[in-house]
Parts: structure tokens; sequence; C-alpha cells
């Protein structure tokens, strides 16, 4: 990353006041939470001495230099691609991700991901804390899960959102199919969730390491219908966020989303199956889940906003043919 330095002098009405108070009085664009770690990693100086604290008290004419990063996005290429947009405003920008599309740049895509779109309609107006190839990235979706995701435009936004995240302030609900019934019903799976130690892809349920993972789920409604599999329709309510926590989750209930590759079961056969329901499963592109509701207040204004999207595509269709059968 590139550096730009910003010096300001105190002025006598601010005399006794605490250094990180002044910092974010100065220094608009950046959050009091990421100033504090600017101070941490010695990028703050006081009259040209490193300052440690905070908390230090500062006086009259006491020069002040903040060394901030500039986002340096010339490693990634653009990638012209059309993102369906549900809000924006210049702190955050909601869209709804279709399935198949990456968020970030990683090992095997570096080049058409959510981030690519995002470098050629944004350039360098994106939050940077998740460093040069994830700018504005706050969360994340699985290539194969579609629906909405929020996109943080300067840092201000990013450190706000990211601490409702981990405060679990964020309302976000899921739609998915899995087979069978979930026993109960309704209930809450809580436990850690780790990386799986034979493939280092795959994350797996650990009694002893690993995050916590809570994920609230709902039967919306079960289809048991003659030579169709029986099959739920499952809400989900995370209260965190972990990679591939309801698809693990599922997996630890002793079953899987519908047209999950990876933690699915493989090869599955059937009887005398229905010959349409098996070639709108065969369509399905990804896992049958998609973000349908996020919720939580604004950044800036504090005001709650709150994001609805339809489930798309080939899961539309696939829950459409199922519904059909009561009608």
């Amino acid at each position: 990353m590139k550096n730009n330095t910003i010096k300001f002098l105190v002025d006598v009405n601010d005399e006794g006041k605490r250094l990180d108070v002044l910092l974010s009085k100065n220094v608009k664009e950046n959050s009091r939470s990421s100033l504090k770690k600017f101070i941490k990693d010695k990028k703050v100086t006081v009259n040209k001495s490193v300052v440690f604290s905070p908390s230090k008290k500062l006086k009259s004419g006491d020069e002040v230099q903040v060394v901030l990063q500039i986002k340096n996005t010339d490693k990634l290429k653009p990638y012209k691609k059309r993102i369906n947009k549900l809000f924006e405003d210049t702190d955050i920008l909601i869209i709804d991700k279709p399935v198949g599309l990456v968020v970030h740049p990683g090992a095997g895509n570096y080049e058409k991901t959510l981030v690519n779109i995002l470098i050629d309609k944004y350039k360098n107006k994106l939050s940077d804390l998740n460093g040069d190839i994830r700018p504005g990235i706050v969360h994340r979706l699985d290539k194969d899960t579609s629906g909405i995701l929020v996109i943080a435009k300067n840092n201000f936004a990013h450190y706000d959102l990211g601490e409702k995240f981990s405060n679990h302030e964020i309302k976000r609900s899921y739609l998915g199919l899995v087979w069978g019934v979930l026993r109960p019903l309704k209930g809450k799976i809580n436990n850690l969730i780790t990386r799986n130690k034979k493939n280092r892809k795959l994350m797996t349920i650990s009694d002893i390491e690993g995050k916590r993972a809570i994920t609230n789920y709902n039967t919306i409604k079960i289809f048991d219908y003659k030579n169709i599999p029986k099959i739920s329709l499952i809400k989900f309510e995370l209260e965190t966020g972990r990679t591939h926590q309801i698809r693990v989750h599922m997996l630890n209930k002793k079953t899987s989303l519908l047209g999950d590759r990876i933690y699915g079961k493989k090869n599955i056969k059937f009887k005398k199956i229905d010959k349409k329901f098996d070639e709108r499963l065969s369509n399905l592109k990804g896992q049958a889940l998609h973000a349908c509701y996020l919720g939580f207040n604004h950044p800036r204004s504090g005001k709650f906003i709150e994001f609805e999207s339809e489930i798309p595509g080939e899961f539309k269709k696939l829950l459409n043919y199922l519904d059909k059968f009561d009608n």
C-alpha cells in the first residue's frame, strides 16, 4: 500500500483533550477504533515522537502526525459486469449477489470476482481495512450461495459494520431446502467450527477448538409427495457468520442442502423419482441457499435499514415445482 501523511496543530481550545479524540476530530474519514489501531501500529507521532497511548493529553501547539494507508488496487484487474444494487449512499452499497460469483480474489480466482467488478466501478473509493485484494469487503457469501451483501465504501463504515457483525447486531436470514425433516422442527445449533484437518478447504464441528457458531432455524414447510424425496424449506437466522456455517450445521444434523456438492451426499440416487423434479434438481448451479434478508443500523445515521431479496433462478424454479403439488 501507499502512504499518506496528515498533520495538524492542536488548537488552544483543544488543550488537554485526548489524542484519540483529536484524531477523530481531524481525520474524519476514519472511526476512532481505526485511529486507535494506527496508534498501536506506531503510525502516530506527537512532536515527531511516536505515541503509544490513545488517552495521552495534548497541549496547545503540539504537532500531530498520522500516517494513513492509501488503497493500491493496481494489482487487481477490473471486470466489467453488471451488479444488482439494492441500495447505495456515500458510505455503503447493498448488492444482491448471484450464484457462481466469488466474492474476493483467492486461490484459483483472481479476475472475475465481485471485488474485480467493484474495482471497475469504484476504483479506490472503497474501504481498505481488509487489505489490497479485498477492498470494501466486510463479510462474504460462498460462491454458490446467492443473496444480500453489504459493501463498505470507506473505513468509517467498515469499522462500524465490522463491530456490528462481531457484536451480533446485524440481522441475517437465509432460506434453504434440505433433505428430510429437521428434528426438532425449530431450534438453535450452537457449537465450535474449525478447519477440517484432513481437508483445509472444508470446515467441521469440534468439541475443543474453533470459533463459536450459532444458527437458529425454523421449518417453514415440509414437502412430502409421491416419487419425490421428503424435503424441508428452512429459514436460518445467523447469530455468527463462520465459513460454511449453515452447511456444516446441516451436516451435523445428518442432512444437507439440496445441490451442496461439497457437504452433501455424493451420487444420490432415487427409485421412481419424478422426472421433472430430478431435472430441476440437476439444474441447480449451487446449493439451495439464499441470503434473503439483511437489517442493521446505518453506520453514520444510526437509522435502522433493512433489505429483502427473492429466491432466484433455478432454486426458485425448483421451489415453485414443489409448491405446485399443493395447488
